[in-house]
């Protein structure tokens, strides 16, 4: 899957509320009640990242999880980062 360009992932980015293109990388920082809830949101998008065999980065810190995409084999973001960071959005609702 080839790398958008800068124009295409700044175009999907509009429909991912709260996600950020930082240094490359599709990122959010998610917050949850507590450190149960964080790793119960980081267990469901664990098993979508899975399904899709497209893994990101993840940083949990107590009742926050950090997660950055990118489709290191493509060099860039592709739109399988704009889809489980679509996904990721609906575990959330």
């Amino acid at each position: 899957m080839p790398p958008l360009s800068p124009q295409e992932a700044q175009s999907r980015l509009a429909s991912l509320a709260g996600w950020q293109i930082v240094a490359g990388e599709l990122v959010k920082t998610f917050q949850f009640k507590d450190f149960v809830a964080s790793l119960r949101f980081v267990n469901q998008l664990g098993e979508l990242a899975e399904q899709a065999g497209h893994h990101p980065d993840i940083d949990i810190r107590y009742n926050r999880v950090r997660l950055a995409l990118t489709t290191h084999d493509a060099g860039g973001l592709t739109q399988k980062d704009f889809d489980l960071a679509a996904q990721a959005q609906k575990l959330v609702g």
